[in-house]
């Protein structure tokens, strides 16, 4: 049955008694129910959940801590040229928070309504896409296939709060340097319609405060030059840019989220007291720029707005992200070829834009790897870090399928320039 867009209200779920269920979503609804939720990620349970899978497959598991408390688990299932460049399936084990008030049942509780949705913080992002890899890996042992090229299953802490303890940190280590990667699939975005979304490329998240300095005084007087005037300028300069954006959206059809550059107003801070005027006002955007806009120019354009504002107004980012790299889609190319021909003989009809957020795929970019990302899940409302996360089962066991055709694919790219 195709999901249920709206889902039924209320209710405990309908749950599958002992051996109806597939034996893939069973497991897939037990991971959902590991607390892996910030702020305080339960990582070990998870740490623990993938060595028993890593037994039953009977594949070697390696963990490498990369910064403290923060272990990176990698499961290779070894080619029979390991030599060759090795195919990497990426995944994060961390969700984001929950308002548990907002959710028709317990997120995670991992229940299952009649409609076969599965509800669960992390259905969508991305615990579905972990246990699809290791489903169809888990399938493709059984059947005894073994192919040329290693496929190194990776489990990464901290996405959800920007990668630093995990990806961003890894990619700099000699043990990522010896995964020897030709190729890598991390995460993508559901897709309402029958099409699934790939995406090659992200946009950089800039994280930035723009200070406001201003003359304090008695809140009975007009003080001039205040901090609330220069803050009510930067404000006004940052949101009519997003609305210019917002128009371009909307009235360009060839347009995705992707390609035009959001802004955000998330925080703003300042002042002491009901009657005194604040000697300082800071606000802080979030902002994420398409790698087709310039990046220099665009900074000189904030530079410029500051500058407007007021006297003395500065900025500084908390993220920075300057990376433009893409991943070819031309089917030139030996790993979009063997990714998109391995859809196309599925009859899958891919979508390809840049992703609108980010993900750990921008970190593989910057180190010079090709990376899609990719989350099989078509007919599905997006629902990423949003009330009421579901993932319907049988969308769930069709992308076990999907993968149980690419990874083969992907592992059986033939030899490349410099690999013979």
């Amino acid at each position: 049955m195709l999901p249920d867009k709206d889902g039924p209200s209320g209710g405990g779920g309908v749950q599958d008694g002992p051996g109806t269920e597939d034996p893939s979503v069973t497991l897939f609804r037990e991971y959902l129910r590991l607390k892996t939720v910030h702020p305080e990620p339960d990582y070990d349970a998870a740490i623990r959940f993938l060595e028993r899978i890593a037994e039953e497959l009977a594949l070697p598991m390696k963990k490498v801590e990369v910064c403290p408390g923060r272990v990176i688990v990698i499961i290779s299932w070894v080619g029979s040229r390991p030599e060759l460049k090795s195919v990497v399936l990426n995944s994060h084990t961390d969700v984001v928070p929950v308002y548990e008030e907002h959710w028709k049942h317990d997120p995670f509780a991992a229940v299952k309504d009649e409609h076969g949705n599965i509800y669960g913080r992390g259905s969508q992002d991305m615990k579905c896409v972990t246990i699809q890899y290791i489903e169809a890996i888990r399938r493709l042992k059984a059947a005894g296939k073994r192919f040329s090229r290693t496929v190194h299953l990776i489990f990464v802490p901290d996405e959800e709060v920007g990668g630093h303890k995990g990806m961003e940190t890894f990619v700099k280590l000699p043990e990522f340097q010896k995964l020897n990667i030709g190729f890598a699939l991390d995460e993508g975005l559901a897709n309402p319609t029958n099409a699934y979304t790939v995406f090659y490329g992200e946009k950089n998240p800039w994280w930035i405060t723009v200070r406001c300095p201003g003359s304090p005084g008695h809140g009975s007087r007009f003080v001039e030059n205040t901090a609330a005037e220069k803050l009510r300028r930067v404000i006004n300069s940052f949101l009519e840019f997003r609305e210019k954006e917002k128009t371009r959206l909307n009235t360009n059809e060839c347009f995705t989220l992707g390609d035009v550059t959001t802004v955000n107003m998330t925080m703003v801070k300042g002042g002491v007291a009901y009657n005194v005027v604040p000697a300082e006002m800071d606000v802080s955007f979030d902002l994420r720029i398409p790698p087709t806009v310039n990046l220099q120019e665009f900074e000189e354009k904030i530079k410029a707005w500051c500058k407007e504002a007021g006297e003395d107004v500065t900025y500084d980012f908390a993220q920075k992200h300057m990376d433009q790299n893409f991943t070819s889609t031309e089917e030139s190319d030996p790993w979009w070829h063997a990714f998109s021909s391995t859809c196309k003989a599925m009859n899958i009809t891919l979508k390809k834009e840049i992703f609108p957020a980010a993900t750990d795929s921008r970190f593989i970019r910057e180190e010079g790897l090709p990376a899609i990302g990719f989350s099989p899940m078509n007919l599905t409302p997006i629902l990423l870090h949003d009330h009421n996360e579901y993932l319907n089962e049988q969308v769930f066991l069709q992308g076990i399928q999907v993968y149980e055709r690419l990874i083969p694919a992907l592992a059986s790219v033939p030899p490349l320039s410099g690999e013979e």
